[in-house]
């Protein structure tokens, strides 16, 4: 079969042997397959990954820089066949999308980040059968491929605890910080301030539903505080604790009664929830620096540098600091049945397409902001240059394929 190999950060299209499905394993014929922003760090940071992946017990599964590696972990595929002991509920032919689960003996492999088991920039390739979720309402496979980074963006939005009245603030809005917006408004989160310099990026987010998009160059994203009623300093927190106080001394029900009730329901000073969707050195000081205090933030972007910060102006402003990465089973599920229901607005981020030929020019398209998002491999396709894409939103595909 035709696969895209990377080694010592150089791509090969080249022929490797045809996977044959272990035990528990399903054979999958790839249909898309989006070009992650972990793929594009990994072509040159390899070795780095592996490890940083040693620290939590995983650096076997992560290739090297010397190794060759097929990437690829957000796609929608086919079923072709079945290995031996597999519950085989899903007819070959049936469209469907995977968490890259892969399981050999006591090893389990990621398909698309192991130096064992090839990904999806390939024509097929090998993934788990319990992790199978079948593709609903006739879901397209661009759309279905969009799966995976949507459920990461899901993900830090439940791990936020953010409340539909709680005001979002978006840092970054490349892939990551784009699907972290749609799943913000999919939540039902009314206010949703999304921050980037790309004026592409920008315009991505506002279709993505973000209500305020703010150019960071000319505008804080953190300049109309006020008006949402976020405290920027000490004195403004302790004059609102004290009239409080001094509001309740004057009711007829002891205040510590009516304080208690007040917290229990949501109430309390008014604290937003921020999104870090960078991943680069300064940015996690730089939202301590400027964050209204209590903030929560929610650290998605990932840093592979060592990074500072000031833990005592963190302390002094009580900032929230909560960092996140993947999704779980249910989350996944979940994710593709809110995009195929139309709840879930991601097809913006749809941007170009290439084939395993196009695979070197697709990455070197998207170090510009200003023209890509996401661009998808299609194994059937003979583009090497990415063929810009335009596609409906979810909500438009779910009222065309209603009966």
């Amino acid at each position: 079969m035709k696969a895209v190999v990377c080694q010592n950060a150089e791509f090969t299209l080249t022929e490797l042997p045809e996977p044959v499905p272990g035990r528990g394993q399903v054979l999958l014929e790839v249909l898309r397959c989006g070009i992650c922003g972990s793929d594009l760090h990994l072509r040159h940071h390899c070795d780095h990954m592996k490890a940083m992946a040693s620290r939590v017990g995983a650096g076997d599964q992560f290739p090297s820089s010397s190794d060759p590696v097929v990437f690829g972990h957000e796609f929608c595929c086919e079923v072709l066949d079945y290995g031996p002991g597999c519950n085989r509920k899903l007819k070959p032919g049936t469209r469907i999308v995977a968490q890259a689960l892969l399981r050999s003996g006591s090893q389990i492999d990621n398909p698309g980040l192991s130096k064992r088991v090839t990904g999806a920039y390939a024509e097929r390739m090998l993934v788990q059968e319990p992790m199978l979720v079948p593709v609903p309402n006739g879901l397209s496979p661009d759309m279905a491929a969009l799966t995976e980074p949507m459920a990461v963006g899901w993900h830090a939005v439940c791990r936020s605890d953010i409340a539909r009245k709680d005001i979002a603030i978006v840092i970054g809005c490349g892939p990551v910080g784009l699907a972290v917006i749609c799943a913000l408004k999919a939540r039902g989160v009314r206010t949703v301030v999304a921050s980037d310099f790309s004026s592409g990026r920008r315009q991505l987010a506002t279709a993505c539903g973000a209500d305020v998009v703010i150019d960071p160059a000319t505008t804080s994203p953190y300049a109309n505080w006020a008006e949402f009623g976020f405290f920027m300093d000490q004195p403004s927190l302790q004059s609102f604790a004290l009239d409080t106080r001094e509001k309740l001394d004057k009711l007829p029900l002891p205040w510590w009664h009516v304080w208690r009730v007040t917290e229990a329901i949501g109430g309390g000073p008014a604290r937003p929830v921020i999104f870090e969707c960078v991943g680069v050195p300064g940015v996690v000081q730089q939202i301590i620096d400027g964050a209204p205090l209590m903030s929560r933030v929610v650290v998605v972007g990932v840093c592979m540098q060592v990074d500072r910060y000031e833990p005592a102006l963190a302390v002094m402003k009580e900032i929230d600091l909560r960092f996140v990465v993947n999704h779980t089973p249910l989350e996944f599920r979940d994710t593709v049945h809110m995009i195929a229901d139309g709840k879930l607005n991601c097809a913006p981020l749809l941007t170009g397409e290439v084939g395993l030929a196009g695979v070197d020019n697709a990455f070197t398209a998207l170090k510009d902001p200003e023209t890509h998002a996401k661009i998808l491999v299609n194994p059937k396709s003979v583009s090497i240059k990415p063929v810009v894409v335009g596609h409906k939103s979810s909500s438009q595909f779910a009222r065309d394929i209603a009966p």
